[in-house]
């Protein structure tokens, strides 16, 4: 049993392969789904997240704290699917949530630009200097969502266990390559890491659900204790950390909630 995070550019043949590598496995394969599901948990249109991640970092951030708004609801959401083990995940930064769990097998797509480029004029009847500027403003677009988001390039090599160039292999090799490197013992699935997606999910689910009172939020949880920090202008007021300690103890599998408030001004360790 394991889980896999695929990272793929446009046109990198990066969808076709995770799911090859699902149907050979037997597992889930998620992508969209993260959006339904999180539009679906924190009552939040299906046409807002999707406009958030295709428009520009700079419209999502004129809306109060949409940066963060947006990482908390994907983040609790694709957790949800990954406590549920044997998945593949393909997708923007999946694997910038479990980056610390070295049982999930996070893999990179990359594709020659001929061929991306091919692709794209077959695809889309554009011309081949259209399909150029195409690519290239796609993987600007997303190198610039990844900075914003998660302050990570995705482009970059050390982020994942393995990088498979699609150049002399077709899908079927690669997905090979990514079964068969599952199958090894330091990827699957431990009573530890399971924990650890347990324990990291339910934090997101809290923190998500949280934000509505108080946009600056941070959670650990461990066993379903689980800790806050709350920056705000309210600061001493009683009633408002009585509001988040009874909104984080009645979310399902949180057993205790501890909180701390801290001013907005403020927010130390």
């Amino acid at each position: 049993m394991a889980i896999i995070t695929i990272s793929r550019g446009s046109y990198s043949r990066g969808k076709e392969v995770a799911g090859k590598v699902a149907k050979k496995l037997g597992y889930d394969c998620i992508s969209r789904d993260i959006l339904l599901d999180a539009s679906e948990m924190f009552k939040i249109p299906e046409i807002k997240l999707i406009s958030a991640i295709e428009d520009s970092p700079s419209i999502l951030d004129r809306f109060n704290n949409g940066k963060e708004r947006y990482v908390a609801f994907i983040q609790a959401a694709l957790l949800k699917y990954l406590k549920e083990d044997n998945i593949v995940y393909h997708g923007f930064a999946g694997h910038f949530f479990v980056k610390d769990i070295a049982q999930v097998l996070k893999v990179r797509i990359i594709a020659d630009m001929e061929e991306r480029v091919r692709l794209e004029m077959i695809r889309e009847n554009v011309s081949e200097e259209k399909a150029v500027r195409t690519i290239i403003k796609n993987d600007e677009q997303r190198r610039k969502w990844s900075l914003f988001l998660y302050g990570i390039d995705t482009s970059e090599s050390n982020l994942y266990d393995l990088v498979i160039h699609i150049r002399t292999m077709n899908a079927d090799d690669a997905a090979d390559i990514i079964c068969d490197a599952a199958s090894h013992d330091c990827f699957q699935t431990t009573c530890e890491s399971r924990k650890r997606i347990e324990d990291l999910a339910l934090a997101a689910e809290v923190k998500a659900t949280l934000m509505d009172l108080s946009p600056y939020v941070e959670a650990s949880a461990e066993n379903g204790t689980v800790n806050i920090r709350a920056k705000m202008h309210e600061y001493g007021n009683a009633d408002m950390e009585l509001r988040l300690k009874n909104l984080a103890e009645s979310i399902n599998g949180v057993k205790e909630a501890n909180i701390r408030v801290f001013p907005v001004t403020q927010f130390t360790d």
